[in-house]
């Protein structure tokens, strides 16, 4: 019958491994980069949905939660740590001051509320 060849030869299989290597080194940072958006993405609506909690605090307490303790409501996505959240007073008004960042990412963000935007910071 047909006595053709029946498989591929090592050449051509190392070149196909070759080939695939190289493609994986071109995808690799752009998969890392997206996974850093995806990291600082996470915080950020993490820290938002903070700033409404506190909100909400507010309007119940009518004062600003002292600690992350005061919103039993608020839940942290998985990697998200918070650095610092507490009431304090600057320049004469009461501001929850908060940093939080995921713990695999070189950015933190920061807010002092409802003073200052949100802002994006090296850690």
């Amino acid at each position: 019958m047909f006595r053709g060849r029946r498989g591929f030869t090592l050449i051509e299989l190392l070149t196909v491994i070759v080939i695939i290597g190289i493609l994986a080194i071109i995808a690799l940072p752009k998969f890392s980069q997206t996974r850093q958006k995806a990291y600082d993405a996470a915080a950020l609506s993490d820290l938002r949905n903070l700033l409404t909690d506190s909100e909400s605090y507010f309007a119940t307490h009518q004062e600003y939660p002292e600690s992350f303790d005061d919103l039993p409501n608020a839940r942290l996505s998985q990697g998200i740590e918070i650095t610092r959240f507490n009431r304090e007073t600057t320049d004469g008004v009461i501001v929850v001051h908060i940093h939080l960042h995921h713990k695999n990412s070189p950015h933190y963000f920061h807010v002092e509320y409802p003073v200052e935007d949100i802002e994006m910071r090296d850690r």
